[in-house]
């Protein structure tokens, strides 16, 4: 199954509060996207990791996605080992994609620096054809994408590139909606613990940094990511 953006997360939700935007942005252009989470977030303070998986998929429809997996590694103690490289090689071979997304490289939550570590080696090995995967009983070939992206997350970083995602803030929102045990909603328990994410204050959060990077493109609200490596383009007039 061939694609073009394959988004990796910690957490299911991990993607749609940090990319979802540019994942919309270019399904709307025709391209295939899909998204791998790591764990079902079973240690969150609100919510079920059934309810999570459930969640998670209603976020794909809003999004638009291809495909949308869980591997099912432990929340909170996943590690970047063979074990788990092995598994994402998998993803990486299975989906084929030119473009890879994956956490922040820093970030409040410890698993969201292991995840992108995890993810940033196993794209490396994901091309040595000396490393045998198989995936439902067939021998995967090597393939590695063409570029690794880490979007941003609660701790700021400064951008290296920027995605206008002024057309599609509001279904940015709803994907983000959709994973309503988490989030502060108009049905949401008062009666629950409230955490970080759960606060009104935090999404207004989301808007505002949303907001503040559309400021540096003169664009109403846009996603910011990282990258390690320097991204060439063939034609100056593609630049805002």
């Amino acid at each position: 199954m061939k694609i073009d953006i394959l988004a990796f997360a910690a957490h299911p939700d991990d993607v749609e509060l940090s990319c979802s935007g540019t994942l919309l942005k270019h399904i709307a252009m025709g391209k295939k996207a899909a998204v791998v989470d790591f764990t079902r977030g079973e240690l969150g303070t609100r919510g079920t990791p059934e309810l999570r998986l459930q969640e998670a998929q209603k976020a794909a429809k809003i999004i638009g996605l291809t495909a949308r997996e869980n591997l099912g590694f432990r929340d909170g103690f996943f590690k970047n080992d063979e074990e788990h490289q092995l598994e994402v090689i998998k993803m990486l071979r299975k989906y084929q994609p030119d473009i890879v997304l994956a956490n922040a490289p820093y970030d409040r939550h410890p698993d969201h620096g292991r995840a992108a570590t995890l993810v940033e080696e196993s794209v490396f090995y994901a091309g040595l054809k000396k490393i045998k995967t198989e995936l439902e009983g067939e021998v995967q070939a090597a393939w590695r994408p063409r570029l690794v992206l880490n979007y941003i997350q609660s701790v700021y970083h400064k951008p290296d590139l920027v995605v206008d995602i002024s057309d599609q803030m509001e279904d940015k929102l709803k994907s983000i909606a959709a994973f309503s045990s988490q989030f502060h909603t108009d049905q949401s328990s008062e009666a629950e613990d409230q955490t970080f994410i759960s606060t009104p204050q935090f999404m207004n959060f989301i808007k505002s940094r949303a907001s503040e990077f559309g400021q540096l493109i003169e664009a109403k609200y846009a996603e910011g990511f990282l990258s390690k490596r320097y991204i060439g383009i063939s034609d100056l007039t593609e630049l805002r």
